[in-house]
């Protein structure tokens, strides 16, 4: 492996003042400690979360209520869902032009996203 001496690091630091300037230096050397100090946040707070085990901490669990109160409600949903389905499908056979609403009037200052459309428009 080469060995990096004193003359070598002068050279290097010549070459990098030439490139890139000695006014943009400090604003360089600013944004490395910046990246410098996240990159080690990050790994710290990687370490800690695997010295924690997942056995030392209680299992988060959801009171049965609330479970019951979630599944009732889910139930409730796909039941409305099945609903504005068949009301949909019943309602103009389920077809309806794009760009007018139900009454069958278009929808004017509304975006297409239809492009034939909107070159007719």
């Amino acid at each position: 492996m080469p060995n990096i001496g004193t003359p070598e690091l002068l050279i290097i630091l010549l070459v990098v003042v030439l490139i890139f300037g000695s006014a943009k230096l400090p604003q360089l050397a600013r944004s490395l400690g910046k990246s410098a100090r996240i990159l080690k946040a990050e790994t710290k707070g990687l370490r800690e979360d695997d010295d924690d085990a997942p056995a030392d901490r209680p299992a988060k669990t959801m009171p049965a209520s609330q479970g019951e109160d979630a599944r009732e409600k889910a139930a409730r949903l796909r039941e409305e869902a099945a609903r504005l389905e068949r009301e949909a499908a019943a309602s103009e056979g389920g077809q309806r032009q794009r760009g007018a609403l139900g009454s069958g009037e278009p929808i004017q200052g509304v975006p297409v996203s239809d492009p034939g459309q909107a070159r007719k428009g």
